[in-house]
């Protein structure tokens, strides 16, 4: 069959005309890598780029809730320990920071597990920050002499202006004073001759010296052994023979944890073979956190002040510097025969320790 000329016309390209362009050839695919011998299949990262923060936030969850867990744990078992635990249960109340920091990073984490661990963390914290518990019961007797209760530590002698000031402002009937060399002695016992004529003192240098002034007589002086003076005697207050003793152990640094654990020892033997109404005050190094300090109100049948007029977080250390105080080691203990009316604490200057201010009711035998 012959062509049509008109269509073979038109079929071919003008001379002036670019010839239709050849189509362009697929680009070739790049070439899966090839798994490493003996491994079949395409490699794959085994840690995606989206479970990493995951992960990170799991391991500083599980960080988190270490110290609070291990403080935790111990203050439950009723136990301080060996360093870094006794220093640590210092700021029990403030652990449950971290425990919750590790909640929440273990419910970022999507953790179940870790998420259940750190409610148990935090919650046992909680708990135990919670203010202790009482020993003793109150006393019923009617109260028949009010006692003002002051103990301070003065740090070497260097708040005992401050202090002075102080006792002039409050006229305290007890005093009890820590860290109070020799100088701070004799400048004591000279400022309230008259007001606080009677003493029992340990004089010595430094920290070792320590002084109980009393506006009411004092007998049978006694002196707890320690590194530090801790005085003591009988004073007759309206009456009743009350036994005052001023507390001051070595404080829980590592290396002296021992010696710590010993010395507030020594004063839970004297608690437990108490009889009578009774006072212990002073610098205890050691918070309602510690078992060695807790053993001494339950084997004395003592109650804290600050416990009982619902003050026992109130800190107490370090009351100078940078950081705030952040826990309570000043106490003023007391037997069933004195009713609790009221606790301050005072601001001193040049120490580092707040003052406790206690009003108590010494009550008769009915």
């Amino acid at each position: 069959m012959d062509s049509d000329p008109a269509l073979a016309a038109a079929q071919k390209p003008h001379p002036d005309q670019d010839p239709a362009p050849e189509p362009a050839a697929p680009e070739p695919e790049p070439a899966a890598p090839k798994p490493a011998p003996g491994v079949t299949g395409p490699l794959m990262d085994p840690h995606p780029p989206s479970a990493r923060p995951g992960r990170t936030a799991a391991l500083l969850a599980g960080l988190l809730l270490v110290v609070p867990a291990l403080v935790t744990a111990c203050r439950l078992l009723d136990t301080d320990g060996i360093t870094p635990v006794p220093q640590l249960l210092s700021f029990l109340p403030w652990l449950t920071v971290p425990a919750g920091l590790g909640l929440l990073l273990a419910a970022v984490a999507r953790r179940r597990g870790l998420a259940l661990t750190a409610v148990v963390v935090l919650a046992a914290t909680a708990w135990s920050s919670l203010p202790y518990t009482t020993w003793t019961t109150i006393g019923h007797g009617l109260p028949v002499a009010r006692v003002r209760v002051l103990a301070a530590n003065v740090e070497f002698g260097q708040a005992t202006d401050a202090l002075i000031a102080t006792i002039r402002r409050e006229r305290p009937g007890l005093v009890y004073v820590s860290e109070c060399d020799r100088a701070c002695g004799r400048a004591l016992t000279t400022a309230f001759a008259a007001e606080l004529p009677h003493y029992a003192s340990v004089e010595a240098d430094g920290s070792a010296g320590s002084v109980l002034l009393s506006a009411h007589p004092l007998r049978d002086w006694r002196m707890i052994p320690a590194t530090m003076g801790m005085p003591g005697a009988t004073a007759e207050i309206a009456g009743r023979s009350v036994r005052v003793q001023l507390a001051h152990p070595m404080p829980p640094v590592p290396g002296q944890v021992d010696v710590w654990k010993r010395e507030l020892g020594r004063i839970e033997d004297f608690a437990a073979r108490r009889t009578g109404p009774t006072l212990i005050a002073g610098d205890f190094n050691a918070s309602q956190d510690h078992a060695a300090f807790r053993a001494i109100l339950r084997e004395g049948r003592l109650r804290d002040a600050a416990w009982a007029a619902r003050k026992s977080r109130a800190a107490t250390w370090p009351a100078e510097g940078p950081v705030p105080p952040y826990v309570q080691i000043d106490h003023v203990l007391v037997s069933d025969e004195f009713g609790v009316d009221d606790v301050r604490f005072l601001d001193l200057d040049g120490t580092d320790h707040r003052a406790v201010l206690a009003d108590l009711d010494l009550r008769g035998d009915r």
